[in-house]
Order: C-alpha cells, then sequence, then structure tokens
C-alpha cells in the first residue's frame, strides 16, 4: 500500500503575533530572559551604599551637646583653679617697675681732712677726694627722655646725683628744677636706656579713700619693692621734719612706705602714677612707718615741670 507523505505542522501562533514582524519578536524574547538582571543591580547598589554609610556613622565623633552658661561658669572656674591670676598690686608693680629709678646723691669729702671750714678755704688735691652719700631716694621717669621726678629734700644737698635703672644701668643725672612748696625736685640723666618707658599719669580728681594704691621705691637702698595699701584720706598737711615745711593737699596712704620711698610713685592698680611719695608720719624720733604716708598728687608734681600730667 502507498504510503502518504508526512506534512509537517509549524507550531501554531496566536494572531497577534502573526500580525508582528519577526524583529519585534525577537527584542521581546531577549527582554524577557533578562529582566530580572537591572533589579538585583539596584539592590546589591543599594545595600552596600547603607553599610558604607553606617561604616561612615560609626567613624565620628559622638556629637557634642549644646554649651550652656553653666558650662562656661564651670570651665572658667577650674581655670582660675589652675591658673590663678595675679593679685592687682601684683599688675600694678608690673607696669610701673620699668619707670622706678634709685636716686643717690654725693657730696666730695677729703681723705685727708673732714673738717668741713677747712675744706672750704683749702684747695683740695683731686687725689684726696672722695664721693660721700647723703642718701638715698626713689625716681619716676615721666619723659620719653629720661625726665625723672623726685623728691627735693633727696638731691637738694649733693654735689653729684646718680640714677640706677630698672636694668641695672647707671648715670649721672644733672638737677633741672624744684618746687620747694611741695619738696619736689626734677633731675634729668645724661645716658638712658634704649627701651626706657615713661610712667603713664592719672588725675587724682576721682581718687576716693578705700582705692588700692601701690608704693613702689627703693626703702633703705633695697628695690625696687613693691607695698600695697589704700588711700587713706585726701587733702592732709603735713610738716617735713626734716625741710621744716608745710606741705599741704596731699595724699594719705597706708601702703608701707620708709627712708628710701621719698620721690617714688605711689601707682593705682592699673600702675598708674597718682603722687609722688614724699613722707612718712612718726610722732618718735624713729624713721619708720607706721601707717601713714604722704604722696603729692601727680598735679602738682607735672606742675614743678611747667606741664599738664595728661
Amino acid at each position: 500500500m502507498k504510503q502518504q507523505p508526512r506534512i509537517s505542522r509549524a507550531p501554531s501562533r496566536s494572531a497577534a503575533e502573526i500580525e508582528r514582524p519577526p524583529e519585534v519578536l525577537a527584542v521581546k524574547a531577549a527582554a524577557g530572559r533578562n529582566d530580572r538582571s537591572p533589579r538585583w543591580r539596584v539592590a546589591l547598589f543599594a545595600a552596600s551604599a547603607v553599610a558604607c554609610f553606617m561604616w561612615w556613622r560609626s567613624m565620628q565623633p559622638p556629637a557634642m551637646p549644646p554649651i550652656t552658661q553653666k558650662m562656661l561658669e564651670a570651665a572658667v572656674a577650674h581655670t582660675l583653679e589652675k591658673m590663678p591670676l595675679p593679685s592687682q598690686a601684683a599688675r600694678a608693680a608690673e607696669v610701673i617697675a620699668p619707670s622706678v629709678v634709685r636716686v643717690r646723691g654725693f657730696v666730695v669729702a677729703d681723705k685727708a681732712n673732714d673738717d668741713a671750714s677747712k675744706r672750704e678755704s683749702t684747695r683740695i688735691d683731686p687725689s684726696e677726694e672722695e664721693e660721700i652719700g647723703t642718701g638715698v631716694g626713689s625716681g619716676v621717669v615721666i619723659k620719653d627722655d629720661g625726665t625723672i621726678l623726685t623728691n627735693l629734700h633727696v638731691v637738694s644737698d649733693s654735689k653729684t646725683i646718680k640714677v640706677t635703672f630698672w636694668n641695672g644701668m647707671e648715670s649721672e643725672a644733672d638737677f633741672i628744677g624744684a618746687q620747694p612748696q611741695h619738696d619736689l625736685a626734677v633731675i634729668k640723666p645724661r645716658k638712658i636706656p634704649d627701651d626706657l618707658t615713661p610712667a603713664a599719669m592719672r588725675s587724682t580728681h576721682d581718687l576716693r579713700p578705700g582705692d588700692l594704691v601701690v608704693a613702689v621705691g627703693y626703702p633703705f637702698g633695697i628695690g625696687p619693692s613693691t607695698s600695697a595699701g589704700v588711700v587713706s584720706g585726701l587733702k592732709r598737711e603735713y610738716r617735713s621734719p626734716r625741710g621744716k615745711r608745710l606741705l599741704s593737699n596731699l595724699i594719705q596712704f597706708d601702703a608701707a612706705a620708709n627712708p628710701g620711698n621719698s620721690g617714688g610713685p605711689l601707682v593705682t592698680a592699673e600702675g598708674e602714677v597718682v603722687g609722688i611719695v614724699t613722707g612718712i608720719l612718726n610722732p618718735t624720733d624713729q624713721r619708720v612707718f607706721i601707717g601713714i604716708g604722704f604722696a603729692v598728687p601727680i598735679e602738682n608734681a607735672a606742675g614743678a615741670m611747667g606741664m599738664s600730667p595728661f
């Protein structure tokens, strides 16, 4: 029996597929095979980003709490405990010290003969002369050229005046002028340090009893020495036992002062000169401090130079 040829049939397709071009069908098939790949990539990227962010956060220092007034006060108190501030007197002394000088007066004495009348009538051989100190006091530099204010009784009997600056430099000084009614003298050294600092001056107009004052000078030649106290009174009068002059309009203070402090500055807590120390009161014959000192107001002191102090 004769076999019939077998006819192969193509897979059946829907009408929509029949109508689409082969190229579109190929693209769709490719997309169907790869439609899950981008989702996994996005998920992997997101997970990596989260991990990186968490690592970065773990590496950051902890956030500081907001600073409060209480925290600031505690910090300041801790600093003051560890690093105490200098006292007002210490600051005042530090400011004025470069302007304070030691003042010494000298007379010429005959080594061979101490008879004063004979020295005056007889020519003295220079080889037989020597300088004898008549006393020691203090002074304060008030001008850039080295001009110094001191007490008249410190230098009045001296043939030679020598000053010693804060850095140890020594120089002879010339007598420039005086104001006897206030026991003041003006002297000028012949050489001065390169870094000389004149003192700042302040009016006594608002000075009141109880205000802090500091005296800096060379008591008994020792110094510079510093003592602190307060203004005890204003417009006081004092009769100098040495000069026998009645001094008026004085500042009374209780910062310790002794022979040698004469001519030195009396300064405020800021280191500004308000007076020139001129004497101490002691009802006995002892020339030592018992708690009452006097200073010439700086306005009067500056008048000895014919200048305004401000």
